[in-house]
């Protein structure tokens, strides 16, 4: 059993991990090999299109490494089932939610990201999970309809 030293979260582009910052100094500091990290979250993650992929690496006493991903942000994933850009800023969702709305989904598209996103909650049902991805929603602007 090794030793774990630290553990680092990120949220990164998928497939396109690269030593620039964020990943560089965060990995650097602990004295991860930086490039060896890269290349296996771009195998692993390029499957997954344009999403943001949060991943948990945990970095043991001898310089070696684990990582973990998560699924997407909920509101990258309400972003997408509304039709919204899912890059940065632009299309980020509405200025003032309760006045303007930016997109719509359906109860059906709620209820898969609910599943989706289910194993990274602490959600006991899809049910519950779809309450709060529905207040995810509510706060971007999106509206939900049948």
């Amino acid at each position: 059993m090794k030793k774990i030293t630290g553990y680092i979260k990120l949220q990164l582009p998928a497939g396109k991990a690269n030593p620039s910052p964020p990943v560089g100094p965060a990995l650097g500091q602990h004295g991860v090999n930086i490039m060896a990290f890269c290349k296996d979250f771009n195998a692993k993650s390029a499957s997954q299109g344009d999403m943001i992929i949060p991943v948990v690496i945990t970095v043991f006493s001898d310089r070696s490494f684990s990582f973990v991903m998560k699924t997407p942000p909920a509101s990258v994933l309400l972003k997408k089932a509304a039709g919204l850009a899912t890059t940065k800023k632009p299309g980020s969702g509405a200025k003032e939610p309760n006045k303007n709305k930016v997109g719509k989904i359906t109860t059906k598209q709620l209820r898969e990201l609910a599943t989706l996103k289910l194993p990274d909650m602490n959600a006991g049902s899809v049910d519950a999970a779809m309450k709060s991805i529905a207040g995810t929603a509510r706060s971007m602007g999106i509206d939900i309809v049948d």
